[in-house]
């Protein structure tokens, strides 16, 4: 009865930082819904209008970003969207790495040190998720090599 209690608690561990992680990305779309969402509620907008309110403010904010990333040609552009994804990821992760690592970790400076890498990873996360949609724009040098004209040998290999 040990090893299946021990076995679910892995598990169970392993669950909910699979889920931390799956929602990493959404820390800054889930802020503006909470914003709006509850600045609805104050002005009368009533729970079902305001609940209307904060998932499509959101969702709009999700794919605003994930848009934008995709769609810029821009490399500065492309980072600051990304980090205005990433850092509230990494507090989060932050926080909950720290909160995590008290139950455990009796030192104080090791918690910071485990609460500081949660971060990192689950901020690169949230980077990666962003970007996925972005397609890599090839640089100068790249677009010349395209232009090149072809190898003497490939070229009479299509010839009838």
């Amino acid at each position: 009865m040990l090893a299946f209690g021990l076995v679910l608690n892995i598990l169970g561990i392993g669950l909910f930082c699979w889920v931390i992680f799956a929602l990493a990305v959404y820390a800054l779309p889930l802020f503006v819904a909470l914003s709006a969402g509850i600045l609805a509620y104050r002005h009368g907008a009533g729970v079902f209008g305001a609940l209307l309110i904060g998932i499509a403010s959101g969702t709009l904010t999700l794919a605003a970003g994930q848009l934008a990333v995709a769609l810029s040609r821009s490399l500065i552009l492309r980072v600051v969207i990304g980090a205005a994804f990433a850092v509230p990821a990494a507090i989060a992760g932050y926080h909950v790495v720290f909160g995590l690592s008290q139950i455990g970790v009796p030192s104080l400076a090791w918690r910071e040190v485990f609460a500081s890498l949660g971060a990192v990873c689950i901020g690169g996360t949230a980077w990666t998720r962003l970007t996925v949609f972005a397609e890599t724009r090839p640089s100068e040098s790249a677009v010349m090599v395209e232009n090149a004209p072809e190898p003497v040998l490939r070229a009479a290999a299509h010839e009838p």
